[in-house]
């Protein structure tokens, strides 16, 4: 699996789409099949200050754990997975204090 290196990661700037409430208003309907058909992500603004984002839905993210034992095995088994996947010469540590820099 190809991985970038961690100085290009510093470069990719996400940018969403930012709209005004009073706008998301006029315009809710649009902004939802916007979200629904093409995943797309927005910014909602108050007087140009971010104040929340809409993201499309995803099932798995309304469900929640059971209890703590549930969720940090699944964190445990996901950790493992990424174990048995990583192929970067550098750890995670590294790249992620690169990224920092």
């Amino acid at each position: 699996m190809w991985l970038p290196k961690a100085s290009l990661l510093r470069k990719v700037v996400i940018s969403m789409p930012r709209i005004g409430l009073r706008e998301l208003k006029i315009h809710a309907s649009e902004v939802l099949r916007d979200v629904q058909e093409n995943r797309a992500r927005y910014i909602i603004t108050k007087r140009g200050e971010p104040q929340a984002i809409i993201v499309p839905y995803a099932p798995a993210e309304e469900s929640e754990p059971i209890d703590r034992q549930t969720a940090w095995t699944g964190l445990v088994d996901a950790l493992d997975e990424v174990r048995k996947n990583w192929t970067s010469p550098l750890t995670a540590d590294e790249i992620i204090r690169d990224m920092r820099r």
